[in-house]
């Protein structure tokens, strides 16, 4: 039996994910969304994709949560999108409220689903997945660390001159400005970025890194990014669906690790068939620890403004 992945929000981010899925070969998908013939139009012409891409899966778009029935990943992306001059927290009043009624349908009818939440603000959208969705925490994640650090291997490779395939880079924390771009770890080859490159250069790509999701929303004007988010996303989930456990920075529930718990927070994870395997837990300098504890208030601030 093919795997079926449900796409909640039809929009560029949900379209483009509902692509790479179907251009892996992940199963069949379902694009939800509430907006009439929004998910239908898309859906048709993703599969409509089919014979010239060699895929065989269905796509079916609908409004009705009931169609969404026994999935094995829930991807939610619905909620509104940054604008120039807003920052992810902006959206967090109107967006808790989507995000609520996405979890608890989704919950409803696929209760042994794996949840992934890329609506922004992604760590305070996936403590309220959490909450009303009432999945184990092993079995609900959010979108954050994998796009964060593709972003950081981007941009290293274009000052290092090579192949961003050859770079490894982990970003932890927030979703936000007060991210943690790891410099010490990251390397080329197994070659340090610090025998690479002068510090102010490094320096530089940590706050581009950091910044990186507004620099794109003030060139759209319009929206945000959503080529990256989707492939992220579906990373994430063929790792689920495939049993890989591959080992990806995503928002995690924390409990204990790091010293920090009750929380949702950008760390390095085994995934697998039963979701969060692990944590991989490693010592931080002084820091790194500093840095990352900034990411815990600001979360907790945003935990508390969700009023869940």
């Amino acid at each position: 039996m093919k795997n079926k992945i449900t796409i909640i929000g039809a929009g560029n981010v949900g379209a483009t994910a509902a692509h790479w899925a179907l251009s892996r070969r992940l199963g069949n998908i379902v694009l939800l969304d509430v907006m009439e013939g929004i998910p239908q139009g898309k859906a048709l012409d993703l599969w409509q994709a089919g014979p010239l891409d060699g895929y065989a899966g269905t796509v079916i778009g609908s409004n009705d949560y009931a169609d969404s029935a026994d999935s094995d990943v829930v991807i939610i992306t619905a909620g509104l999108a940054r604008k120039p001059g807003m920052s992810r927290d902006d959206l967090l009043a109107k967006n808790v409220a989507i995000v609520k009624s996405c979890a608890e349908q989704a919950a409803r009818y696929s209760p042994n689903c794996f949840m992934i939440v890329v609506t922004n603000p992604i760590d305070a959208m996936v403590y309220t997945a959490f909450k009303a969705s009432g999945l184990p925490k092993h079995r609900i994640i959010g979108m954050a660390g994998v796009l964060d650090s593709a972003r950081y291997r981007t941009f290293l490779a274009q000052a290092l001159g090579v192949a961003p395939a050859d770079v490894s880079a982990l970003v932890m924390g927030i979703h936000g400005d007060k991210m943690l771009p790891l410099v010490r770890l990251a390397n080329v080859a197994g070659v340090p970025i610090s025998d690479l490159l002068p510090a102010e250069k490094i320096a530089e790509i940590v706050h581009r890194t950091q910044h990186g999701g507004g620099e794109i929303v003030n060139h759209l004007k319009t929206g945000s990014a959503f080529y990256t988010p989707g492939l992220a996303a579906i990373e994430m989930a063929e790792a689920v669906l495939t049993d890989s456990r591959r080992v990806m920075p995503c928002a995690a529930y924390l409990n204990g690790e790091f010293g920090i718990a009750g929380c949702f927070l950008g760390v390095p994870v085994v995934l697998g068939e039963q979701g969060v395997e692990r944590i991989l837990e490693f010592q931080l300098t002084d820091d790194e620890r500093q840095a990352l504890s900034e990411s815990v208030e600001a979360v907790r601030k945003q935990m508390e403004e969700t009023g869940l």
